[in-house]
């Protein structure tokens, strides 16, 4: 008896259906998975006070993201549809036991997870049936591995490495998260600030002057006090702009050609540059012994060797530099909004009033100058304000007293 092919396929229709539901079943349950470990890593990383564990949990966070991104995309291929996570924001770690127990237990529980979903693909190895979910799962699986002995590490105090024996603790990353903790997370003023108050300082100090020494000679005339304030304004913005991207660059070609001596010094005598990074970190108060076994460390590296190196000599490094547009920018604008507030007044009114307003103006924009300069440093900002508040008055009140006096020689 003959058989019909169209009806072999007909029937094998429901089973292949099936197999590709269940498939598709497996994958997004993976993904949410991933998910689920990516929030309650992060989440867990936040919270952490310690900066090694802190780090460390964001890079398995990382990893579990990397492992969800690798479900979807093969979920897709096979015709599912973007997946949608369907947990908690923060995953396990607002668990009862995880807050319960602490940081510590919650690592433990971490663990645990780790060692299921191991067992758990490697039972999906046998069943999948699908040749690129399997690769994926055989990259998931040595991934998760390293996970399991990574979180061993963090719950037994030992070296954190991952395979290949790189160690995944950046340390310039956990000492950027230190500082900002201990800043209260408040990142550390960048130099533009610096240079922004002090334009704003510059600008507003120097119009004052001027806008009060014509007001005395002119009597509070308008019209001249406008001309005087606004070719005070423009210079004054230009010249700290131009003043401030020709010191930062100055700064960068001056460092950049130490550097090259530095680096020509290394080449044509390594043995006394070694010995020379050696003394700088023994006046420093390292042992000579322990600080010929850094020097040793970093010799290995000719360029952490030359940065090591400039930085001792020249007390700085490229990143403590300032970017000359971007000092020029901050400088220049800043120097204009200072030198504009004097000058506001003088556009709605003339005589003494204008030159009455302009100082209360100019003397509550010192205050507040002043009270910002505190984000910077470590006064508070009413001695800070208040002391600006008393330079501004008496800048003002002698050149409005020698306005006068050049106003009744001119008479």
């Amino acid at each position: 008896m003959a058989i019909d092919p169209n009806s072999t396929i007909g029937a094998l229709a429901p089973f292949k259906n099936a197999r590709m539901r269940k498939l598709l079943a497996a994958l997004e349950g993976n993904w949410q998975a991933e998910m689920e470990g990516y929030h309650t890593y992060l989440a867990l990383a936040n919270r952490e006070t310690d900066a090694v564990r802190a780090q460390v949990l964001r890079h398995l966070a990382s990893a579990e993201l990397e492992h969800a991104v690798l479900w979807a995309t093969r979920l897709m291929e096979l015709g599912g549809s973007q997946p949608i996570y369907s947990g908690s924001p923060h995953g396990n770690a607002d668990s009862f036991a995880s807050r319960a127990g602490g940081p510590l237990m919650a690592l433990r529980r971490l663990e645990i997870e780790e060692s299921r979903h191991i067992a758990n693909y490697g039972t999906q190895l046998k069943e999948l049936g699908d040749e690129p979910s399997v690769a994926i799962l055989q990259h998931v699986i040595e991934d998760e591995k390293d996970h399991y002995r990574e979180l061993g590490s963090l719950l037994r105090g030992r070296g954190h490495v991952i395979q290949g024996g790189k160690q995944i603790v950046d340390a310039k990353g956990m000492l950027e998260e230190m500082l900002a903790k201990r800043n209260n997370g408040n990142a550390q003023a960048g130099s533009w600030i610096g240079d922004a108050i002090y334009g704003v300082n510059d600008g507003l100090g120097a119009i004052f002057g001027i806008v009060s020494g014509v007001s005395g000679a002119t009597a509070g005339n308008g019209k001249y006090v406008l001309l005087a304030g606004l070719a005070g304004m423009i210079a004054s913005a230009l010249s700290m702009g131009s003043g401030a991207y020709l010191a930062a660059k100055s700064e960068r070609e001056i460092y950049e050609a130490e550097v090259e001596r530095e680096r020509e010094a290394i080449a044509m005598n390594p043995s006394e540059a070694r010995q020379l990074l050696s003394l700088y970190y023994q006046v420093k108060g390292l042992p000579e012994e322990d600080s010929e076994h850094v020097v040793d460390h970093i010799a290995a590296d000719p360029d952490l060797m030359l940065k090591a190196l400039a930085a001792e000599r020249l007390n700085t490094s490229e990143d403590g530099l300032k970017v000359p547009w971007i000092s020029a920018t901050s400088g220049a604008l800043s120097t204009a909004v200072g030198a504009m507030i004097p000058v506001l007044p003088f556009f709605f009114m003339t005589g003494t009033a204008a030159v009455v307003t302009a100082a209360i103006v100019s003397l509550i924009a010192h205050f507040a100058v002043g009270a910002a300069k505190s984000l910077i440093t470590v006064r508070s900002w009413w001695s800070s304000g208040f002391e600006m508040t008393a330079v501004g008055a008496v800048e003002g009140a002698v050149t409005y007293a020698i306005g006068l006096w050049l106003g009744h020689l001119g008479a």
